[in-house]
């Protein structure tokens, strides 16, 4: 799977510890005890939901639809490289 862009917000939690929210991944949350916590665990909750989407065949929202579709067309080369024996 490519790699897919999101924007999250994390802020500080009254209790301690981080919240990450987004609004491009509906059913996003993730939460963690220090900022760099929350962001590890921010990538493998979009992760899983991503491919919960893709398993179950519910589509996928707009900016991640783009993205891939983005990804689809880019371009591809071939080229001769040396390879010594």
């Amino acid at each position: 799977m490519s790699d897919i862009m999101i924007d999250i917000k994390i802020e500080p939690l009254e209790e301690g510890g981080y919240l990450a929210l987004s609004d491009d991944l509906p059913g996003f949350l993730a939460e963690g005890r220090s900022y760099q916590e929350t962001l590890e665990i921010a990538q493998d909750v979009a992760k899983k939901l991503i491919e919960s989407y893709i398993e179950h065949g519910d589509s996928l929202p707009i900016k991640i639809q783009n993205q891939l579709k983005a990804k689809q067309k880019s371009v591809k080369f071939k080229i001769p490289i040396a390879v010594a024996l």
